[in-house]
């Protein structure tokens, strides 16, 4: 069965910067479509970013330029980097392999001074 299991969420002050990772048993991630998806409180879980199998990136507009996606083969996980965080990028951050409809069990990201 796939398992993938994030972590790397915490409390940050506005500005600062945490590093998402999602690490995947089974599925291989150097060959799936990955995604980051979070969801705030009261809101729709929203994608935030995606890498596909040839490595092209795509992102949320209210996420380009801060965040970044990026995997790591040798380790099978796929990270998000998040810059220049603000308050409303406060969320439940999910890891998500869509092509077996996989998710994580989710890391809480605060922004908050």
């Amino acid at each position: 069965q796939v398992r993938l299991v994030e972590s790397g969420g915490g409390l940050v002050q506005p500005g600062g910067s945490l590093r998402l990772s999602c690490e995947a048993s089974i599925l291989r991630v150097s060959i799936n479509v990955m995604n980051w998806y979070r969801q705030a409180p009261g809101k729709q879980r929203e994608l935030v970013a995606t890498i596909d199998r040839s490595g092209s990136t795509k992102y949320a507009a209210s996420v380009e330029g801060r965040f970044a996606i990026s995997r790591f083969p040798p380790k099978n996980t796929v990270y998000l980097q998040m810059d220049s965080l603000k308050p409303e990028d406060t969320a439940v951050y999910y890891c998500n392999a869509p092509r077996v409809d996989a998710w994580g069990q989710g890391t809480q990201v605060t922004v908050s001074s």
